[in-house]
């Protein structure tokens, strides 16, 4: 690994404060292509860089490894280790709308879990707290007790190292409470613990949020997200909450909201439903295509 890619990943970590994954993930995928073009980044051209990254079929691999190469090349101009300010553009992918449950649902599910347990009492609190902070799973599982502050939730280990504040749903929180009453606890101080008494695990959390609802945490994010955008909140508004650097980032949810709308204006609207339930065989009146012999 070259000097100047260390030097890169130092700054990202220390100055920018981005998440140690991020950095692994940049260390990879520079690494990765150093090698592949056996010779330093810094000093190769973008159409060398092109070219060895256009065998590349996966357009979201392609995108990050893009935006690694668009991330130092900018550090390394900042820095004057380079004179050029290089930047690769991402290739589009196709949008998909994020997959999200309706409140109902998630509620109706819940019925599932057996709160006679403290197991099963921390498994509904979890599920009633991702879906009520919008919280990313790694940024819950770092909470500690402390972190809960009356109906207030202190997110301190977001994206970026950047502090937040999110407010708690009285049903989540009393959710919450009755766990943490009925959890035997010793000296561990994070707040989500599995069946030994340690801190929960991405990989259990996984688990618990599968079993009862066939989804990832992080679809409940979507679903907290979604819940706002579609109540009327502003894209602003949501963004804070969620902890987006960028309001681009959140205004793919405004995207869900259009898509609810159409929805509903075709199961709704008087002219839809007229349309659905014409004779598919006649065509509209003065549509009617011409006679022929």
């Amino acid at each position: 690994m070259s000097s100047e890619i260390e030097a890169f990943l130092e700054y990202a970590l220390i100055v920018q404060s981005l998440n140690p994954k991020t950095i692994e993930a940049y260390r990879s995928d520079l690494t990765q292509i150093e090698s592949l073009l056996a010779q330093k980044l810094i000093s190769v051209e973008s159409g060398a860089i092109v070219e060895a990254l256009s065998r590349i079929n996966n357009k979201r691999t392609l995108n990050r490894k893009l935006s690694a190469i668009n991330s130092f090349l900018t550090f390394c101009h900042s820095h004057h280790f380079h004179a050029q300010a290089s930047k690769f553009s991402l290739a589009k992918l196709p949008q998909k709308l994020p997959q999200y449950l309706p409140f109902e649902t998630i509620m109706a599910r819940l019925n599932d879990i057996d709160c006679t347990v403290w197991l099963g009492q921390r498994d509904y609190a979890l599920i009633l707290f991702l879906y009520a902070t919008g919280m990313r799973i790694s940024e819950c599982l770092a909470l500690r007790e402390g972190d809960i502050e009356e109906e207030w939730v202190r997110v301190r280990h977001g994206k970026g190292q950047k502090e937040r504040y999110v407010p708690l749903a009285h049903e989540a929180l009393g959710a919450l409470r009755t766990y943490q009453r009925h959890c035997p606890r010793e000296k561990s101080g994070s707040l989500w613990l599995n069946y030994r008494y340690e801190p929960l695990s991405r990989i259990s959390a996984f688990k618990i949020t599968q079993k009862y609802l066939g989804v990832s945490p992080h679809t409940l994010r979507h679903s907290y997200a979604t819940g706002l955008i579609l109540g009327g909140a502003d894209v602003r508004v949501v963004q804070e909450l969620l902890g987006h650097a960028s309001l681009i980032t959140t205004q793919i949810y405004t995207h869900v909201q259009k898509h609810h709308l159409h929805a509903t204006v075709l199961a709704c609207h008087p002219m839809a439903i007229s349309s659905l339930l014409a004779p598919q065989t006649q065509s509209p009146v003065g549509l009617n295509p011409p006679q022929t012999d």
